[in-house]
């Protein structure tokens, strides 16, 4: 019997990559606005070069481009690149369709819920925070918990620690193939690809279920528990 759900975060829960891309571009005019003097084509590929090297969290990488290109931060250019970039983020920081309604569903239904991310615990809480999830989980580990990223089995097995589960109560969904779903399953969790979140174009996730709408876990939870669906 499934009595607990562990998610991933991004492109699971809410859409990061179209935030991420929204905000750096925005970040990129704002800039050259300030006075950065290189095309927005170079300026996003050093961009995603410093991500690259760094992570997609990386909290400097506009620091880094400057002093890559000048040897010093402007602190004009920042600035202009920082604001914009919050803004865009905040206005672009939204939950896919039927997040909310599925949670509060599946809460209704006893199932706890908890969220296994490798964001640093910062940024994930920011960001639950804003869409106002921040109350809704039992269980929240990120990277600054465990100093593992997924697929290790360290943050699955410290989520069923806090949990007080067994893997085989708890299903683990997310969009990343090689990590969320592979990870889960060598702790021994059934699991769900997320693929409304696919960045990969991942053909075949190695999942117990593969979903394109999140409401979907409704059918799942019934199907699995032996709930009659209505």
């Amino acid at each position: 019997m499934i009595k607990a759900i562990i998610f991933d975060l991004d492109n699971t829960l809410m859409d990061f990559m179209v935030m991420k891309n929204a905000a750096v571009s925005a970040a990129i005019i704002a800039m050259q606005d300030a006075g950065l003097k290189i095309s927005f084509e170079d300026a996003k590929a050093r961009i995603d070069a410093i991500y690259k090297d760094h992570g997609i969290e990386f909290q400097t990488v506009f620091d880094e481009m400057l002093l890559e290109l000048y040897g010093k931060i402007d602190y004009k250019i920042l600035a202009a690149g920082i604001v914009a970039y919050r803004i865009e983020r905040e206005s672009n920081l939204k939950t896919y369709p039927g997040v909310f309604s599925t949670l509060i569903e599946l809460l209704k239904m006893g199932i706890k819920l908890g969220i296994v991310s490798d964001a640093p615990s910062k940024e994930a809480w920011l960001r639950l925070s804003h869409l106002n999830l921040h109350h809704i989980f039992d269980v929240i580990i990120t990277y600054d918990e465990t100093r593992e990223r997924k697929p290790s089995p360290v943050p699955f097995n410290m989520a069923l620690d806090k949990l007080k589960l067994r893997p085989d109560e708890c299903l683990m969904i997310g969009d990343w193939a090689e990590r969320d779903i592979v990870g889960a399953k060598v702790v021994g969790m059934k699991t769900v690809f997320a693929r409304y979140g696919d960045t990969f174009n991942t053909q075949h996730p190695g999942s117990d279920y593969d979903i394109s709408d999140i409401r979907e876990l409704i059918k799942i939870i019934k199907k699995e528990n032996g709930i009659a669906d209505d």
